[in-house]
């Protein structure tokens, strides 16, 4: 009978002489295991380190933030979320992992809370707020549990306001990138422009979900279910990518032909934009570069939503706050409308 070790970390390094060994540790950072998986001597050397480690005091924050790592709710989280949450769950611990959770029914506790974001948010507002949101989220998940007498982060409101209003790519800006940026980069462009959705959920779109008209695909944040019919632009970049991506199982893939990692293509992503002068833009921008031009060829808030799998007040705060409030597109179409009607003739007056 297999049993299974809970916590045991694998890590496979590459000797000299070109070959791989795997090595096995009883948890990430502790100490490493004799013998081969499953051998009695793996058992014996799992158990010996199992308990000679520290447990954790009862009673303390530290047992909420396990439970909350080991829960339902977090493993929904996407793979890279659940690595940032570790991140912030460990930094949080090691602040306040010994704080009594009775402690918490004292008023003078989120003050506590709070003064430490201030500290985090010397350095970067950004991190701080992230940090706190993954903190608030696990007292939460507490408190509504019974582990926890209340959630004292519960509204605490942001430090860091991200404006991303002049963050709309030009098409000054595509015709520089597909001119200067390597070719297997285009398509994610054209993507991204046409389809409205998220760098993640392109990176996963396979063949399967293109049937020459139209793209179907589940947002992996949202669980949205869209059905893009595709622009004959990215259905010619699609189509001429098909002939030569015969054995891909994803759309977009490396120059080498293999599906790319998040963080891989990342890198690529702003390598490409460097080389090609753009500026002060990101993938993501391009969502919402695709709303702006959606809502310029004078799509409708629901035909937009439709398309890009936002709800209908996401797309109106895009619309109202991020975008279109400073597009001279926008402006000057307004202008021409109010000139076609002031030039009609035969208008009645009021």
């Amino acid at each position: 009978m297999r049993i299974k070790l809970k916590g045991v970390n694998r890590v496979s390094k590459r000797l000299a002489d070109g070959s791989t060994v795997t090595y096995f540790y009883a948890w990430k950072g502790g100490p490493r295991l004799d013998g081969k998986p499953g051998s009695p001597e793996f058992v014996a050397s799992y158990n010996a380190a199992v308990a000679t480690r520290k447990a954790r005091p009862t009673g303390t924050l530290a047992t909420i933030l396990d439970a909350f790592e080991s829960s339902s709710d977090f493993s929904t989280l996407a793979a890279r979320s659940q690595a940032d949450y570790k991140k912030h769950l460990r930094s949080i611990a090691a602040e306040f992992g010994d704080f009594p959770i009775e402690a918490l029914h004292d008023r003078r506790t989120r003050g506590e809370f709070l003064a430490w974001r201030d500290r985090l948010a010397v350095s970067s507002r950004r991190n701080a707020d992230y940090r706190f949101a993954v903190f608030a989220r696990a007292l939460a998940w507490a408190a509504d549990r019974g582990l926890t007498p209340l959630n004292p982060l519960e509204r605490i409101g942001r430090l860091y306001r991200a404006s991303r209003a002049d963050a709309v790519w030009t098409d000054a800006d595509e015709a520089a990138f597909l001119a200067k940026a390597p070719a297997h980069l285009h398509l994610a462009l054209l993507l991204a422009l046409w389809t409205g959705q998220r760098q993640g959920d392109l990176l996963r779109l396979t063949w399967s979900a293109y049937d020459g008209r139209i793209i179907r695909l589940k947002q992996n944040k949202t669980g949205a279910r869209v059905s893009i019919p595709v622009g004959e632009p990215l259905r010619i970049a699609l189509d001429a990518a098909a002939k030569v991506k015969k054995d891909a199982v994803t759309i977009l893939t490396t120059e080498a032909g293999f599906t790319w990692t998040e963080s891989g293509f990342r890198a690529s992503w702003r390598k490409a934009c460097a080389k090609a002068g753009v500026e002060g833009l990101t993938f993501h921008d391009l969502r919402g570069t695709a709303v702006t031009r959606l809502a310029l060829a004078g799509c409708s808030v629901p035909e937009i939503a439709t398309i890009t799998g936002h709800s209908l007040r996401d797309v109106g705060v895009i619309l109202d706050s991020h975008y279109l409030s400073r597009d001279p597109a926008m402006a000057a179409s307004a202008i021409r409308k109010l000139e076609t009607r002031t030039k009609t003739p035969n208008r009645t007056p009021n």
